[in-house]
């Protein structure tokens, strides 16, 4: 600004005389005269009228832009000014800002956690806090979870990140990691980001984690008894210590009369009476349980229940169990075997029944009187054994060459499901029927009937009868008898079900054309039942007639007729639908089977083939290049080559195992059969075994001192099944263990045993280690695709050999295969 003043300055004393108008000038340009006395207002305005006109707009125009410059320069300070106002405000707030900042960062760190963070349509993460602290690694490391998560949590927070970023769903998760150490993650949206805490569980907090986890487990095993007893059709019900009730089932409410549980719960309803309940809480206090069948009386019934209870921490909780219909059955079955007991007492034939201990256990009088027994001897419960001796000695039953073998021959009935029937010539000439019936509950009931009387005859006839009639109603076929003029004369029960007829028209003695058309809407084959009824009424044809027939309702029944001396029919129907439904079912699958089993080989066969191709050349590059003359390899480029080779190496020789066991399948595989020196072929196998001898500190122990003669067969065969033997005991074997591989020769033959002391093989298991891809490591560090033992049975079967196994749980197992020293002529497997 001064330097345009004084520019000003020199251009109007150029044009203009200074002396006339120095004090307007003066005044113009801001200057002072020399001395203020000598200005004169009125002389300088005097003196500007005595301007010309160009000497005027001169004037004029410097003054114009002496305003300008004023007015610019007063601009310019007021903006210096708000510049540096707001200079010191953006100071002021970016401290604030950094003081906000560190607040924020001390607030973060002040407890181990680390903090992950995107921004919207951003995927770089950001990390804030120490990443050490939860064990991670490097901060890289965080996001890859499965590196120091364990695999569920991994997936599980995975999962949870990516909800949290696309749909903004926010989580809470207690992880594990692969130390063991729990951590918290929790994934919320804050301003825009996506924001995930980390944070290790320790101390209280873990406690509370753990203590969540034990509540929500026990509130949902709580629900799961909680609905079981509900739906318990027995009362089930639990008392708090001071006796009140806390849950009642439905049950319990029905056989308390109350509406519901909720109404038993609050009116405090008991099921058993007031000395029962006494009882109940003494035996609870005194010791832990409580279990007694007691009467109970249910809308005026009298039932009996088997009630049982427990004693609580906080009370007790019990059930009870209708057992009226066992009861009763059992004073039934009670007072009808007590009705049988006398009734065979009363009866003139000779009744002994003995248990499944084939000790007596009742016999009537006349079973005394039969044999002349002394009743002390009889009551002290003989066995039938010794009963039959004394019978012996005293000559009372008939001479038998082979006594034993008869007597064992007679006490199978013990095991028998079916009465048998005997007769027994005695020495006195009297002819005794012996029928000895299984007991349901063991044992056997003889029966003993003189059949040299008329009256014993009757009476053997009237039972004979009854024993036919319960048979026939017990039987499971349905059985009808038609006469000669086709009515019905006799049928079982299991006829009328099979055919859901009435028993009551049935005794009508029906035509077999009425059973027919009663019959109709089951089983509608006009012509089958054209045949029965021919069957039945013919006089001619008189054959027996046997078919099997579907009715509509799916069931499949066996049909016969059998013609009877007195000219009647015996129809009889058997259901065998489950049998014929099993055959079908068997008959598919064993289709099924041997399709899979052709699909199977075949895919392997194919597969093997198809994959051999590739792998070939994949070990072919690798060794090519780490041939030095390919060109150096870094170490990590070595190592990783190094691993190509070894597992393309372990599956070119799965798939030559597969291949193997494939062309011995089709028959295909020949021997190039040769003098094979023993030791030798243990040598070959071994060596592939070295390694891993060395890496699992196994001790090999070789025995060939008995085989010396050389073995006619496959040396490139006979070192494989050597080696899969060794390979197979040392997987099984634990470290610092001995396998032992012992050669023998003896009766023309070879035989190499493998021994290890693993695990052993269960015996269920020993019949299924020969099969194809059957592995399992019991425990063992042994893994394999298993086809080993599979391989090592077809070799040796090819040579005309043998493979047994030895093995026991815990002790170890043996694999013996045997060599015939020279094997029959042949060159290709079988």
């Amino acid at each position: 600004m001064g330097g345009m003043i004084h520019a000003m300055r020199r251009t109007l004393s150029s044009c203009i005389r200074p002396r006339r108008y120095a004090p307007a000038l003066i005044l113009a340009l801001g200057a002072r005269p020399a001395n203020a006395q000598d200005f004169d207002l009125g002389r300088v305005l005097a003196s500007l009228g005595d301007l010309d006109r160009q000497e005027f707009v001169a004037i004029a125009l410097v003054l114009a832009i002496l305003g300008f410059s004023v007015v610019s320069a007063i601009l310019l300070m007021r903006t210096r000014t708000r510049a540096a106002e707001n200079e010191l405000r953006l100071r002021s707030e970016i401290q604030a800002l950094q003081a906000e900042n560190d607040r924020s960062n001390a607030l973060l760190l002040s407890e181990p956690q680390v903090v992950v963070s995107w921004r919207a349509g951003d995927d770089r993460p950001r990390i804030a806090g120490d990443t050490a602290l939860l064990a991670v690694g490097p901060a890289h490391r965080l996001l890859a979870f499965g590196t120091w998560l364990a695999p569920e949590p991994s997936v599980r927070l995975e999962r949870a990140v990516e909800a949290l970023r696309n749909d903004a769903e926010s989580f809470a998760l207690n992880l594990t990691t692969v130390s063991g150490r729990g951590v918290e993650a929790v994934g919320r949206v804050v301003g825009g980001q996506a924001i995930v805490r980390f944070r290790e569980l320790s101390g209280l907090r873990r406690d509370l984690a753990e203590m969540t986890l034990r509540y929500n487990a026990l509130l949902e095993e709580t629900e799961i008894l909680r609905g079981f007893a509900t739906a318990i059709p027995a009362p089930v019900w639990a008392r708090r210590a001071n006796g009140t009730l806390a849950f009642a089932n439905p049950a319990y409410a029905v056989a308390t009369e109350a509406t519901s549980s909720a109404d038993a719960i609050s009116r405090n309803l008991d099921l058993l009476d007031s000395p029962d309940r006494n009882e109940m809480a003494r035996v609870l206090s005194e010791q832990a349980a409580f279990a007694k069948r007691l009467p109970v009386v249910i809308r005026g019934e009298r039932k009996m229940f088997d009630v049982q209870a427990i004693a609580l921490r906080s009370g007790s909780a019990g059930i009870a169990i209708d057992a009226s219909e066992a009861a009763s059955l059992r004073a039934s079955l009670s007072r009808m075997a007590d009705a049988h007991r006398r009734t065979l007492d009363q009866l003139s034939s000779a009744v002994a029944v003995f248990d499944a201990r084939q000790r007596l256990t009742f016999y009537n009088d006349a079973y005394r009187r039969l044999w002349n027994l002394d009743i002390g001897f009889l009551d002290t419960s003989p066995s039938d054994s010794a009963i039959l001796d004394q019978l012996r000695a005293s000559r009372k039953i008939p001479e038998q060459q082979d006594f034993r073998q008869w007597k064992a021959r007679l006490h199978e009935a013990y095991r028998a499901t079916e009465a048998r029937t005997d007769e027994w010539h005695l020495p006195d000439g009297r002819t005794l029927r012996v029928i000895s019936t299984p007991n349901p509950e063991g044992g056997v009931t003889y029966l003993f009937d003189d059949a040299t009387e008329s009256l014993d005859l009757s009476r053997q006839f009237d039972a004979l009868i009854r024993v036919q009639r319960a048979t026939l109603d017990n039987l499971a076929e349905a059985v009808a008898v038609f006469a000669s003029n086709g009515c019905a004369r006799l049928f079982n029960p299991a006829f009328a079900r099979m055919w859901r007829l009435s028993p009551d028209a049935l005794a009508q003695q029906p035509h077999i054309k009425t059973v027919q058309e009663w019959c109709w809407p089951l089983f509608d084959d006009a012509r089958a039942w054209q045949e029965l009824r021919a069957a039945i009424t013919g006089i001619d044809n008189r054959n027996s007639v046997v078919m099997q027939i579907e009715r509509k309702d799916g069931s499949v029944l066996n049909c016969m007729t059998m013609p009877l001396p007195d000219g009647a029919t015996l129809l009889t129907f058997q259901d065998v639908t489950d049998t014929v439904n099993v055959e079908r079912a068997l008959r598919e699958r064993n289709e099924a089977l041997e399709a899979a089993d052709k699909m199977k080989v075949n895919f392997v066969h194919h597969v093997s083939y198809e994959l051999r191709s590739p792998l070939t050349t994949i070990i072919g590059f690798a060794h090519f290049l780490s041939d030095p003359s390919t060109g150096p390899l870094t170490l990590k480029q070595s190592e990783y080559l190094s691993y190509i080779t070894s597992s393309t190496n372990a599956l070119l020789a799965i798939i030559n195992n597969i291949l193997d066991l494939a062309t011995i399948d089709a028959g295909a595989m020949s021997l190039n059969l040769a003098p094979v020196d023993v030791r030798k072929a243990i040598e070959q196998a071994t060596a592939g075994v070295q390694d891993r001898l060395v890496t699992d500190n196994i001790r090999l122990e070789v025995k060939t001192a008995g085989a010396n003669t050389p073995l006619i067969a496959d040396e490139r065969r006979v070192v494989q099944v050597l080696y899969n033997l060794l390979a197979n005991a040392v997987g099984f074997s634990p470290r610092g263990g001995t396998v032992t591989l012992t050669a023998t020769q003896h009766g023309g033959r070879t035989f190499f045993a493998v021994t290890d002391h693993g695990p052993g093989i269960p015996p269920e298991n020993q019949s299924k280690v020969f099969d194809w891809f059957e592995a399992n490591a019991n425990g063992s560090r042994h893994r394999g695709a298993g086809l080993g033992l599979s391989l090592v049975r077809s070799f040796v079967e090819m040579h005309g050999g043998s493979v047994f196994i030895d093995s026991a749980v815990g002790r170890g197992t043996t694999v013996t295969c045997e060599f015939p020293t020279e094997p029959p002529v042949r060159s290709a497997a079988e």
